[in-house]
């Protein structure tokens, strides 16, 4: 079993920031990509950041430029890095890791259960 913990939600200002941790745990060999995604009410939910293994990293539109995804692959954790927040970043923010449980075994996607961002002033 593979469990995924999101820290750091909350209220902020627009123009504010917040770093947002995300850990895996549990039946880890290893893990390929880690990402964040984001869902508003109403709203389907879309690809805000992803990063790979050895670092490679993809954003959103709309975010380029104002978050940052790092990892820490000795600790099975990924962090995003939100700065010049808006408005419409408002959302519940979901981690996922690709985890491999064992030697030549598939990469499973694990979700994280959420964690709330609001920007509002």
């Amino acid at each position: 079993q593979v469990q995924v913990v999101e820290s750091g939600g909350g209220l902020v200002q627009p123009g504010g920031s917040l770093r947002l941790s995300c850990a895996a745990s549990g039946r880890i060999f290893s893990i390929n990509a880690m990402g964040w995604y984001r869902q508003a009410p109403g709203n389907q939910r879309e690809l805000v950041a992803a990063i790979t293994r050895d670092g490679k990293t993809n954003y959103a539109d709309s975010v380029k430029g104002r978050f940052t995804i790092s990892r820490d692959n000795a600790k099975n954790t990924v962090y995003l890095q939100m700065n010049s927040l808006k408005p419409e970043d408002t959302a519940v923010y979901y981690c996922h890791g690709d985890v491999i449980s064992q030697l030549r075994g598939p990469a499973v996607r694990s979700w994280g259960q959420g964690t709330q961002v609001t920007v509002s002033s």
